[in-house]
């Protein structure tokens, strides 16, 4: 029977905040979930025998790596996979990030801990809105220099997707004055992930877009850019055996271009409000300061 992979998770950042209740709910062996739509629970097993990999998602793995979380997770059994955000630095757009130097030490502490194969380094989302001086801004001014890091910590790909401007984001941005953000044409899209590519193929570094279904579909096919899986089975059944399930993930925007395997996010909205802040973010429904120790 395959072994299923546990998802720490999309809706959260779990490293950053909740490392001592995950630990907590592996000692116990299960976590218990809710689906966010039909709030039905479900039990979802975490004995090392039961679990292929645990995907932790992050843009901020301080706690995670000052606690020792990971080799104490590895010396249980568990195999581990990071899916590391690492954007340029802007107070506007992750207002409670660390600075960018101190996150791009991350990057290179996890890579010596765990191997850079088991990163996957994230730029995303790109970003652009207008400034109080009525100007064109984006967040891609440190995109160089992260990749330098990562090319020289040999990480083997970057994931990239523009800024989906739902409505929970209008609501946020709304209260803000003189911003806007602003959707980029496909035609802009494509010159700059071909940009992106051109600049990351001399570091021997892949460009994969994630859920960017209709600019993939307009780049060239010379472009070398491909879709993502951020649960991608073939990756990880090559890190860790194949003893994994490669069946797609219909939970997850499908039509929009997702490639991810099924995986069990664990994370939830209500008990574990993400305390990043990021004025894009489509999980949390209000951009405000948080009680930062919640109920769990």
């Amino acid at each position: 029977m395959n072994k299923i992979v546990i998802s720490a998770s999309r809706r959260t950042d779990i490293p950053a905040f909740y490392m001592d209740w995950f630990i907590k709910r592996i000692k116990i062996g299960y976590f218990e979930t809710i689906n966010p739509y039909n709030m039905t629970a479900k039990k979802i097993p975490a004995a090392p025998s039961k679990v292929h990999t645990i995907i932790f998602w992050s843009k901020n793995f301080s706690f995670f790596l000052k606690k020792n979380f990971g080799e104490k997770l590895k010396k249980l059994g568990y195999n581990l996979f990071f899916n590391f955000t690492l954007n340029s630095e802007s107070k506007i757009l992750e207002p409670n990030m660390p600075p960018l130097s101190e996150r791009i030490n991350q990057l290179e502490e996890i890579c010596l801990r765990f191997g850079p194969e088991t990163v996957a380094w994230r730029f995303d989302p790109i970003c652009f809105y207008k400034d109080k001086n009525n100007k064109i801004k984006n967040n891609l001014n440190d995109f160089a220099y992260i990749a330098e890091t990562a090319y020289k910590l040999k990480v083997k790909g970057c994931v990239t997707s523009f800024l989906d401007i739902y409505l929970k984001v209008k609501k946020r941005t709304s209260a803000l004055q003189n911003f806007s953000f602003i959707e980029m044409p496909l035609q802009k899209k494509k010159e700059i992930l071909i940009r992106m590519k051109k600049h990351l193929y001399l570091k021997n570094i892949s460009l994969l877009v994630c859920c960017e279904k209709e600019t993939l579909n307009n780049l060239p096919e010379a472009s070398g850019i491909k879709k993502n899986a951020c649960v991608d089975p073939k990756l990880l059944s090559d890190l860790y055996g194949k003893d994994i399930s490669f069946k797609k993930d219909t939970g997850q925007r499908v039509k929009a271009g997702c490639g991810c395997s099924i995986s069990y996010d664990i994370g939830s909205y209500k008990m574990h409000p993400c305390f990043n802040n990021c004025l894009y973010c489509y999980a949390n429904s209000a951009y405000k300061n948080r009680n930062k120790n919640p109920v769990i």
